[in-house]
């Protein structure tokens, strides 16, 4: 269970962070929540598909790791086979939060770093420190901050560009069938993509106020990234 505080130089100033990559420090995981901004960056070794939150009807596009609940094919003897880690995986066991702070008799919301203390990635023994001895941040756990910083902007940026997808009905629900080559097969179902006859069929309009958002190259990137299924089935065989 998680178990989610503030993070603060003085209770967790023994705290670090472990770094390597497998699936007993929780990075088993199928696939990640990914957004437009990194798109680029991630289709270069992920396919990318969208989800539908079947309690907010709200849709979210994601990185693909692997075929089935727990499986993340790019985890190999510690490490992550790929040279980009999406930012929402390597973020953890930080989260972004809001607290309320009250200046010059004005009260407003800051956001502010949280750490999961029940991640098996937290330590006090081994990994990359939070705070210096004496006090003060670690180049670490600032990079952290700006990562969650982008995380925090680029989900908002997500929404936006998700909901101009489902006004020009760009979204398809799809079913993936995986064969193996041992035989095995996979469905993989619940997943929607980008409909591309409904795409081609946009106006001139419509097109120009995609790519002033930059949401046109997000679609086509969206699109580029489904080469990568068959890097991933690649992988599965190669992995028995």
């Amino acid at each position: 269970m998680s178990q989610h505080v503030l993070l603060n130089s003085v209770d967790h100033k023994d705290i670090k962070i472990i770094t390597e990559r497998s699936a007993k420090y929780g990075d088993n995981v199928w696939f990640s929540v990914t957004f437009p901004a990194e798109f680029r960056s991630v289709q270069a070794y992920y396919p990318i598909f969208f989800q539908k939150d079947q309690t907010t009807g709200q849709f979210f596009a994601v990185a693909l790791y692997g075929f089935q609940n727990n499986e993340n094919l790019f985890l190999n003897n510690g490490t992550w086979q790929a040279s980009y880690i999406p930012l929402t995986l390597r973020r953890q066991p930080f989260l972004i939060g809001q607290q309320s702070v009250r200046e010059d008799g004005v009260e407003r919301k800051q956001r502010v770093i949280h750490i999961d203390m029940a991640s098996p990635k937290v330590s006090t023994t081994e990994g990359e420190a939070l705070f210096h001895p004496y006090g003060g941040n670690t180049q670490y756990l600032d990079d952290i901050g700006d990562m969650l910083e982008g995380i925090h902007h680029g989900l908002i940026d997500s929404k936006h560009f998700i909901d101009l997808l489902i006004e020009h009905k760009l979204l398809e629900s799809f079913t993936l069938d995986i064969k193996l080559d041992n035989g095995h097969q996979h469905q993989m179902m619940g997943f929607y993509t980008i409909n591309e006859e409904t795409l081609a069929a946009l106006s001139a309009e419509v097109l120009a106020q995609l790519h002033a958002k930059s949401y046109l190259e997000a679609i086509y990137m969206t699109l580029a990234s489904q080469a990568r299924v068959r890097d991933l089935l690649n992988l599965k065989n190669a992995q028995g």
